[in-house]
């Protein structure tokens, strides 16, 4: 019995912390012009979480977010995402490391243009790191795939 009870603590301690997901992902499509789209990538951070920023300093140890489209001849991106949140820009001058993170909501905004008036889907992924001030998970891979128009 106590064997079954070990196994089965194990089992759901695993289960959960790999399970956890603080950064809870939305992602939509918003026509600016002719041709020219937004794409929205959001990310909703639970209370007492952060991830970070794309860019970091010199000295970060923190994991960026990145962002990568699939390659399609028919989509033209303009520049790199925007990102607009709350951002800190973290520095422990004891441990001599710094970061720029996000809390609460960080929104990530690319710009693209279809080369021709034609209905197509936009894909990639998003790979994004989720810390406290104690802990930080392993760096998560989410994809999207949107249709535009």
């Amino acid at each position: 019995m106590k064997r079954l009870l070990l196994t089965l603590t194990i089992s759901l301690t695993a289960h959960v912390l790999f399970a956890q997901n603080p950064v809870h992902w939305n992602f939509f499509v918003k026509k600016v012009a002719d041709k020219t789209y937004e794409i929205h990538l959001v990310a909703t951070i639970d209370t007492s979480w952060h991830t970070y920023s794309q860019t970091q300093p010199v000295d970060a140890i923190a994991s960026p977010t990145k962002i990568s489209f699939h390659s399609n001849p028919l989509v033209w991106l303009q520049g790199t995402p925007k990102e607009t949140g709350r951002l800190e820009k973290y520095k422990n001058e004891t441990l001599g490391i710094s970061a720029n993170q996000y809390f609460g909501k960080v929104e990530f905004i690319q710009r693209v243009v279809l080369k021709a008036a034609v209905k197509i889907a936009i894909a990639g992924e998003v790979q994004f790191q989720a810390c406290t001030d104690k802990r930080c998970l392993p760096p998560k891979i989410i994809t999207f795939s949107l249709s535009l128009p």
